[in-house]
């Protein structure tokens, strides 16, 4: 028997991307990479085409579209998080006058709330075909392999990962440095894991505790 496969909501990945402009929006002005509205207008794109697979009739055009700018969009983010980290180790290790601990501090709690984001959206877009090939029933392998529970659970025979299981995944893997309850099976899911990680790691070792080690001085 065929199990016919749910609509997956794209509203809160899309509230995601949109949050993703809105931080990198206060990072200290020497860290603004980018124009400041460059990054608004790569969100509003991205989210365009979610909310257009959402709503719109023709939602396999718009889930394409989806695809494609998360392929540009979430890279770019990436590069982004990693020039900033570069930045910020060359400005604490040369003690830059005017980097004070509450700016690593709070620079680094930003970089680290957007790699989950970030990560969290390409594991949804990757994972199994991405949200269009859930929804039709994918059949290829897996990139994470999530717990289902007991049967006696009442976990229901269609069950698929949504948004706020990539998301939880995403965060457990920047707040442990490692996989926790889902395990990843390819070699890019493994490849994506360890990215986000060393990019954590960095973050909070060696930013947030010398940040923490200048307030307390």
């Amino acid at each position: 028997m065929t199990v016919r496969a749910r609509h997956e909501s794209h509203l809160f990945a899309a509230l995601a991307v949109l949050v993703l402009p809105s931080i990198l929006a206060f990072f200290p002005t020497r860290y603004q990479l980018l124009p400041r509205g460059v990054p608004f207008v790569a969100a509003a794109a991205l989210a365009i085409t979610m909310l257009g697979a959402e709503f719109a009739t023709a939602n396999k055009v718009w889930m394409r579209l989806e695809r494609w700018c998360a392929a540009i969009v979430l890279p770019l983010a990436t590069c982004v998080q990693l020039v900033l980290l570069a930045l910020l180790l060359r400005d604490m290790s040369k003690l830059h006058p005017g980097i004070s601990g509450l700016t690593l501090l709070t620079t680094s709690v930003k970089i680290w709330t957007t790699n989950v984001l970030v990560f969290a959206l390409a594991y949804w877009q990757v994972d199994r075909g991405g949200p269009a090939g859930r929804m039709s029933g994918w059949k290829g392998r897996s990139d994470f392999s999530f717990p289902r529970g007991d049967p006696s659970d009442g976990v229901p025979a269609d069950w698929r990962p949504i948004f706020a299981d990539y998301l939880a995944l995403a965060f457990n893997t920047s707040a442990a440095f490692s996989p926790t309850d889902v395990l990843p099976l390819t070699p890019r899911a493994k490849m994506m894991m360890l990215l986000q990680s060393i990019i954590s790691l960095v973050t909070v070792v060696a930013i947030g505790a010398r940040a923490i080690s200048i307030l307390s001085s």
